[in-house]
C-alpha cells in the first residue's frame, strides 16, 4: 500500500459545531501534534441554526455566526482544508482519500460529517428555485432569489426547519404556504398541544398551512419553479420552494470501510465506531442515549454535537467518560422562543403548565409517572429548573404539582 500524501495526528471530518468543538476541546486539553479539519464548505466553521433564521432574515451578518474568528484556527494550530470532500476511509491503513485523490494518514479520526438534506423524490424537484438548507451557499441562494423579487414561497415540511423558514419569509413579506404530510406540524418531535399552538401562530401571521397533504410534482416555466402540484389536485403558484423534510446521515465512506451502522454510524459510550481509532459525533452518530432508556438514536442538535465532541476529546486524551449529557434544543419563530429539555420518546401523558393563550406555557412529558421532557415557550425559569430536574433522574411526581405554574420546578427536585 502506498504511503499517504501527508499525515496528521488527528483528522477531523466536518467543520460544523461538532468538528469545531472537537478541535477546540483537544487543544484546551493539551493535545499536541498536527490537527487537520476537513470540510466540504468553503467557509471557516460557522453556526448552522441561524441559516434558516437570523442569517436568512438579514439580522446577522456572516461574521457574526462564525464559531470563532478565522484567525483563531491558525493561532491554535488547527489546519483547515476547506472545499474538500472525503471519498474513502481505509481503517486498516489509517488513512483517508479526498475527492481530488490525495490521501491523509491519521492516528485518530473524528467523523463529524453531519447529514445532507433529504431530497424530494417527485418530478420537478431539480428545477431552479427549489432550495434546501444545509450550508451558507443554500441560504445565500435563497437570499438572492428574494432580492430578485421572489414573493411567493411554498415550504415543504412542517418541522422546525420549515416553520423557522416560514416565519422568516413572512417577516420579509412573502406569501407562504406550508405543506405537511402529517396531520399536524412538529408531529415527529412534539405533542399535539405544542403543534396546535404553533399552527395557530403561523396562521395568525398569514401562513397558509396544508396538513395531511403531499406534493405530487413541481411544475416549472423555463426551467424555473412556477407551481407546486399537491396530491389533492390543487396547484399553488410560487416563485420559490424550500424543502425541509429531514436529513440523511453523511456516513457513506465509513460504511464502505466496514463501520457498523443503523440509523447513522454506531458508536459506543465514548463515541467510538467499530473501526479502530475512528470516532463519530453529532447528527450522524447513532448512540444509546441514557435519557431515552438507552434506545439507540441520532440527535440533530448543537448540544449533542458539542457534548459528543468534548467526550471524544477527553477519550483521546485518556479521560474515558461516557456520553451522558441531557439533550436540549431551541427554536425561534416570530417573537417566540421555544426551549426543549430532555427527550419525549414514548411519553404516555402530556401536562400543560400555564395557558397557551398567554403565549407563555410549558408542556411536561411524562412516562410511567416520571417527567422525561419539557417544551418551554417563553418560560425560561421552567426551562432552567426543568433541566436540573431531569438531570436528577426524578422518580414519580404528582402531575398536579407539575401542572401548577405557581409551583417552582426546583421544589420538586
Amino acid at each position: 500500500m502506498s504511503e499517504p500524501s501527508e499525515s496528521a495526528d488527528i483528522v477531523i471530518v466536518g467543520t460544523g459545531h461538532g468538528g469545531a468543538q472537537a478541535a477546540i476541546s483537544l487543544r484546551q486539553r493539551g493535545a499536541e501534534g498536527r490537527i487537520v479539519m476537513i470540510g466540504r464548505d468553503t467557509a471557516p466553521p460557522y453556526e448552522r441554526p441561524p441559516l434558516s433564521k437570523e442569517y436568512l432574515a438579514g439580522d446577522k451578518a456572516f461574521e457574526r455566526i462564525l464559531i470563532r474568528p478565522e484567525k483563531f484556527w491558525a493561532d491554535k494550530g488547527v489546519e483547515l482544508k476547506l472545499g474538500a470532500a472525503v471519498a474513502a476511509v481505509d481503517g486498516a491503513a489509517h488513512q483517508i482519500t479526498l475527492s481530488d485523490g490525495s490521501t491523509i494518514g491519521y492516528r485518530k479520526l473524528i467523523w463529524a460529517g453531519g447529514g445532507d438534506p433529504r431530497r424530494l423524490a417527485c418530478p420537478g424537484a431539480g428545477l431552479k428555485g427549489v432550495f434546501y438548507v444545509r450550508d451558507k451557499s443554500d441560504a445565500d441562494a435563497m437570499m438572492d432569489a428574494l432580492s430578485a423579487g421572489a414573493k411567493r414561497a411554498v415550504v415543504i415540511g412542517g418541522g422546525y426547519i420549515g416553520l423557522e423558514a416560514a416565519a422568516v419569509l413572512r417577516k420579509l413579506d412573502c406569501a407562504v404556504t406550508v405543506v405537511e404530510t402529517q396531520n399536524r406540524v412538529l408531529a415527529r418531535v412534539a405533542g399535539e398541544t405544542l403543534s396546535r399552538f404553533y399552527e395557530d401562530e403561523h396562521r395568525q401571521h398569514g401562513v397558509d398551512l396544508r396538513l395531511s397533504t403531499g406534493v405530487s410534482q413541481i411544475l416549472g416555466d423555463g426551467g424555473k419553479v412556477a407551481r407546486v402540484a399537491l396530491d389533492t389536485g390543487e396547484e399553488i403558484a410560487c416563485d420559490m420552494v424550500i424543502v425541509g423534510i429531514g436529513i440523511v446521515p453523511s456516513i457513506a465512506p465509513l460504511i464502505a470501510a466496514g463501520a457498523a451502522a443503523s440509523n447513522g454510524v454506531d458508536v459506543d459510550f465514548c463515541c467510538r465506531t467499530t473501526l479502530d481509532d475512528v470516532y463519530a459525533i453529532g447528527d450522524c452518530a447513532a448512540h444509546a442515549n441514557p435519557f431515552a432508556d438507552q434506545a439507540v438514536i441520532r440527535l440533530e442538535s448543537v448540544q449533542n454535537a458539542n457534548d459528543m465532541a468534548n467526550t471524544v476529546a477527553k477519550a483521546i486524551m485518556g479521560e474515558k467518560e461516557p456520553y451522558e449529557a441531557l439533550p436540549w434544543f431551541w427554536s425561534n419563530q416570530y417573537d417566540l422562543k421555544l426551549q426543549t429539555a430532555g427527550l419525549n420518546l414514548g411519553f404516555d401523558q402530556a401536562i400543560t403548565r400555564g395557558d397557551p393563550a398567554t403565549r407563555k406555557f410549558t408542556i411536561v412529558y411524562m412516562k410511567e409517572g416520571r417527567p422525561i421532557a419539557f417544551d418551554c415557550v417563553g418560560t425560561m425559569k421552567d426551562y432552567v429548573q426543568g433541566r436540573k430536574l431531569l438531570e436528577s433522574r426524578p422518580d414519580k411526581i404528582d402531575p398536579a404539582l407539575l401542572a401548577d405554574p405557581e409551583t417552582p420546578l426546583k421544589e420538586l427536585l
